[in-house]
């Protein structure tokens, strides 16, 4: 075989982001490479914010999205969209990335086909099948389907093999969430967001706050902003900058608390390049997000995360990373102690990344090589010099 054709299936913002690098690496091989770019459109309008940003041109899209839509219609419908587009292409491989719907539903799509799959991002487990829902389950599922498997740390490398997957089809790569943060961040950056451009609020201490998994809509979100208020009252010199999900649900609870509050800024989905210099500029970041869990122990940042438990144990042994959950009170104990204690905030602010170094999407594309024999050595695997596990 001298050349190969790789599908990419992705339907998201957060795949997108961890899907791009990738792309990037693929295109410096186009005497051994192929592709097509197969999207879901599971999250429209965030997907082709996504899109437009990095500049690329699927070539096809299901555009599945409908008002209201449920797991089993999201499931359906990229699995009936993507069993046509393969038995037209018949790639020789498809890469799925993370946790998402489309991501289970582009794995059993190509397995029903009998073409092989790469998992990038495998491994991530919490082992406890409703927590995060749909996602933890959908990691498994695409795990027992996938037959390459690129785990971004030693830790989901580990949670692969006590699953009994072999220690061959699996890769450690680094995550490639790290190359895009990398490629995206400038010192000089000038932002988009109108209400960024405001100089006297990114010269406060800025909590950056986001929240959007299925498990916090409702009480634990209202906990969540409730203690966001108390903490806002208290300390003058702060400003909470929240950038608000699409979902109706969440930009309601929202707004019931904290709209119209003095040094709280409520704003639409911020771009990818806005968010992540955003994210540079914080002094702390308040989120249930798993990607800013990789992202900002690049970056220097603390992160209190709104959850019980995490997939991404790496930074929390790190001690950059903690788990908060969403009981107002510990929200705001957790807070303050960021804001109030200088030395707790200087230990966990140790820039120390164990999920990557800016060339795991390069990794990914040779192996891929490797194994279809177009290549002739295979690269080393990722190892995080200071990763505690």
């Amino acid at each position: 075989m001298n050349k190969i054709k790789i599908a990419i299936i992705f339907g998201t913002r957060p795949e997108t982001i961890k899907i791009f690098p990738i792309i990037l690496q693929i295109k410096k091989y186009p005497h051994l490479i192929d592709y097509k770019i197969i999207v879901s459109g599971q999250h429209r309008e965030m997907l082709d914010q996504m899109l437009k940003i990095f500049q690329i041109n699927p070539d096809y899209d299901l555009n599945i999205m409908e008002k209201g839509q449920s797991l089993s219609n999201i499931t359906n419908n990229s699995l009936l969209g993507i069993e046509k587009i393969l038995k037209k292409e018949k790639p020789s491989i498809v890469l799925v990335q993370g946790d998402t719907t489309t991501t289970f539903a582009g794995a059993l799509a190509s397995f029903y086909q009998k073409i092989r799959i790469g998992h990038v991002e495998a491994g991530l487990r919490t082992n406890n099948k409703y927590y995060p829902f749909p996602e933890e389950i959908n990691r498994h599922l695409t795990s027992v389907l996938a037959d390459l498997h690129f785990a971004p740390t030693r830790k989901s490398c580990e949670n692969l093999l006590s699953e009994g997957v072999r220690r061959e089809d699996i890769f450690i790569s680094g995550n490639t969430v790290i190359d895009s943060l990398l490629l995206m961040i400038k010192e000089n950056y000038k932002f988009r967001e109108p209400l960024l451009k405001n100089k006297k609020i990114l010269e406060k201490k800025i909590i950056l706050v986001t929240m959007h998994r299925r498990e916090n809509w409702g009480e634990p979100l209202r906990e969540t902003c409730q203690a966001i208020n108390k903490i806002i009252d208290e300390h003058s010199d702060t400003y909470v900058i929240f950038p608000l999900h699409k979902n109706p649900e969440i930009r309601r609870n929202v707004k019931e608390i904290l709209q119209n509050k003095k040094n709280i800024l409520l704003l639409d989905t911020l771009d990818y390049d806005d968010m992540v210099n955003l994210m540079s500029k914080s002094y702390i970041m308040l989120t249930d997000s798993g990607g800013i869990q990789e992202e900002a122990p690049s970056l220097g940042k603390p992160v209190l995360v709104l959850r019980d438990e995490t997939e991404r144990p790496e930074a929390v042994e790190a001690g950059v990373v903690k788990l908060i959950g969403t009981n107002r009170e510990r929200v705001y104990s957790e807070v303050k102690t960021m804001l109030n204690n200088k030395d707790k905030y200087i230990k966990m602010s140790k820039s120390i990344n164990p999920y990557g170094d800016g060339k795991a999407s390069e990794r990914i594309v040779k192996k891929i090589l490797y194994n279809f024999n177009l290549i002739d050595q295979s690269p080393d695997e990722f190892k995080a010099k200071k990763e505690k596990q």
